[in-house]
This record gives C-alpha cells, sequence and structure tokens, in this order.
C-alpha cells in the first residue's frame, strides 16, 4: 500500500506539473565548426546550456544536416527553431573550408516558391560532387534539368568550374572520367559468344557509359566506342546496353 500511495503521488506530481516552456533560438548565419563535432551551441544563438550537446559530426570540411532532424534535437534538447524560411538543409563548415559567399553561408533562405539544390561551394572543374557539396534553397521557378535528389548528382564530377549558390544542373556535371585523352585502351567486342579485344587509343577522355571516338593503334581507323571502365572500352552489343542503360538513368533523373 505505501509503494502505491507512493506511485500515485509521484505520477500525479510528474503528471500535473506545467510543461516548460521552450527558449526560442535563431539559426546563425554563418555556422562553423572547430572540432569536428556539432553542437547545438554552434548552430544556433541562444541555446544557452543546451549549447554543448551534440548532435554531428563532421568528418569533412562542411557537412550538410538535415534541417527537420536538427529541429528535432533543438526539442529534445528544450530548444524552438521555428524554421520559418523553410528549409530543408544546413551547411556547418570547419574553420579552415572559408566562409561562404552569398545565401550559402549557413543556410539558404527563402527566394521563391520552388524547393531546388544549389552548390555548398565552388568547384574546380572534374571534382567529384559529395554530399556536403549541397544544399537546397528556394526559387522563383527550377531550370528543367534541375535534380530532384541529391543523389542525382552525387558521385558524378564537375564538367566546368561551378560556383557556389548557383543552381544545379544535370548539364553541371558527368560521369568521373576513367579514361583520358590519348591514352591506349582496350576496346572489346562481344556478341553470340564471340569475343574480340584490341588496342586503341583514345581521341577524347570519358566516364562510364560515355560515348567516346577511339583509333586502332594498327589500323588507324576510328570508331566510336562505350567507355566500360578504366582503360576499358566496347563496341558491338555490349556499348549499346550501356548506352541505353545510361540514356535511362538520366532520363528517371
Amino acid at each position: 500500500m505505501k509503494f502505491a500511495a507512493f506511485l500515485a503521488a509521484l505520477l500525479t506530481t510528474t503528471l500535473g506539473a506545467p510543461a516548460l516552456a521552450a527558449t526560442p533560438v535563431t539559426l546563425k548565419a554563418d555556422i562553423v565548426d572547430a572540432d569536428g563535432v556539432v553542437t547545438l551551441g554552434e548552430i544556433f544563438d541562444g541555446a544557452g546550456a543546451a549549447g554543448s550537446i551534440p548532435i554531428a559530426s563532421r568528418p569533412m570540411a562542411t557537412v550538410m544536416l538535415s534541417a527537420q532532424a536538427v529541429r528535432l534535437a533543438a526539442a529534445r534538447a528544450g530548444l524552438d527553431w521555428a524554421n520559418a524560411q523553410g528549409l530543408r538543409q544546413i551547411v556547418v563548415r570547419g574553420p579552415a573550408a572559408g566562409a561562404a559567399s552569398g545565401p550559402t553561408a549557413g543556410a539558404v533562405a527563402a527566394r521563391g516558391n520552388v524547393d531546388v539544390l544549389t552548390w555548398a561551394r565552388s568547384l574546380s572543374a572534374g571534382e567529384v560532387v559529395q554530399p556536403a557539396d549541397l544544399v537546397w534553397g528556394k526559387s522563383a521557378i527550377a531550370p528543367a534539368d534541375s535534380p530532384g535528389e541529391p543523389e542525382a548528382v552525387i558521385g558524378l564530377a564537375a564538367r566546368r568550374p561551378l560556383r557556389a549558390g548557383a543552381v544545379v544542373t544535370a548539364r553541371d556535371v558527368s560521369a568521373p572520367q576513367v579514361v583520358k585523352a590519348n591514352e591506349i585502351v582496350t576496346l572489346t567486342y562481344d556478341n553470340g559468344g564471340v569475343s574480340l579485344a584490341l588496342q586503341a587509343k583514345a581521341l577524347a577522355g570519358g566516364g562510364v557509359g560515355e560515348t567516346i571516338n577511339v583509333q586502332n593503334v594498327t589500323s588507324k581507323k576510328t570508331v566510336q566506342a562505350v567507355v566500360t571502365g578504366p582503360g576499358q572500352a566496347a563496341v558491338g552489343p555490349q556499348a549499346d546496353e550501356l548506352k541505353l542503360a545510361r540514356s535511362s538513368r538520366y532520363a528517371l533523373r
């Protein structure tokens, strides 16, 4: 009986107590993490005692966090972030990454009604896109070839120098080059049990699935081939299948 009375009193005290009001916080304009462990205090102004709570790690120069996940983590710590701008991603940079310019400093502000992917930093031609290189923003309109998800461009390489804050488009990227111009590659042909291989000179660079011109080193004849891997290209049915698969993949993006 004593235990039952104690439990009842405890429940009454706990459930009857008024809920503590959450502390309003403001997202910082430029979010910098110094040690690779991102805390609430590094993301929000006014976090107070909850500022030391870690919510993510930063293994690279920058990391892109889900705004919804950050908001939930803040709520669990008793903080209230309204996210009035409707942000989807938040970029956190390390001290050596350099301040981002334009709207990508900490998060992209609302500029319109359409969600678009933008470049979180400037990329050089040939750089492979990483998750931290992308951030969601707002735009009045979206380009026709603007990807709907980050996965559509992650792992691809920049075709040319790309500017931080610019809207991401499919024409910005291509498969990373695994064959370089003037490289000697193995050119293969497979069809119905017949397999042939010869040496050819790549007249242009290309990534897996891309079509390039190659020149037979013996006959000097030039043909179109599809890159299949490092130092490898194919002609014939195998090449046709690779081109079809690549076309289908881009159509789904």
